[in-house]
């Protein structure tokens, strides 16, 4: 017959040997699952993109009427600046002709015709909101993807400032044939 102090430190080991098995499957199995989901071990990553943006608090409305023409800020519009502000649309978008990423591509998109790309799933509220994509349906667009196209696939916060908005279009433009 076994002796009562003995069933009690080999079911503490028992227990022990449990806890210390379960922390290092957990250690171990967090570690694997890192090597093995991780975005940056499989080369090109095309997942979820955050995009930062201004996030100013002050009313959309109120700084369009304030602001300047959109005429006036395209004809003074820097290039290098829009080349700078299309960095952040880069993460989904291609200035390639065909070349589709996450969003469409932007070759020619300056008066070009909304939901025209080949190949693109557009969603029916942004294909509904104009015809083309001039320099004023773009810079309404931009301002707040949201607001202008409801229900739009595209999740980009805004381009809050009107001269980034106009460096960008005008930069757009620089980008056909």
């Amino acid at each position: 017959m076994m002796d009562r102090d003995m069933f009690d430190t080999m079911t503490l080991t028992k227990i022990a040997a449990a806890l210390c098995s379960a922390l290092l499957v957990f250690v171990l199995g967090g570690w694997i699952a890192d090597k093995i989901y991780s975005p940056a071990h499989h080369g090109e990553y095309h997942g979820v993109a955050w995009i930062e943006t201004d996030s100013g608090e002050e009313d959309d409305e109120a700084e369009a009427e304030d602001g300047p023409m959109l005429e006036d800020l395209l004809a003074s519009a820097d290039l290098e600046k829009g080349a700078k502000v299309f960095k952040k649309c880069a993460a989904c978008h291609k200035l390639e002709a065909g070349a589709n990423g996450v969003g469409p591509h932007l070759y020619a998109v300056v008066d070009r015709a909304v939901g025209s790309v080949d190949g693109f799933g557009y969603s029916g509220s942004l294909v509904a909101v104009a015809e083309t994509w001039s320099p004023e349906n773009l810079d309404g667009f931009l301002t707040k993807p949201s607001k202008y196209a409801p229900g739009t696939k595209m999740s980009f916060n805004g381009l809050s400032k009107p001269e980034d908005r106009a460096n960008l279009i005008a930069y757009l433009e620089t980008i056909s044939d």
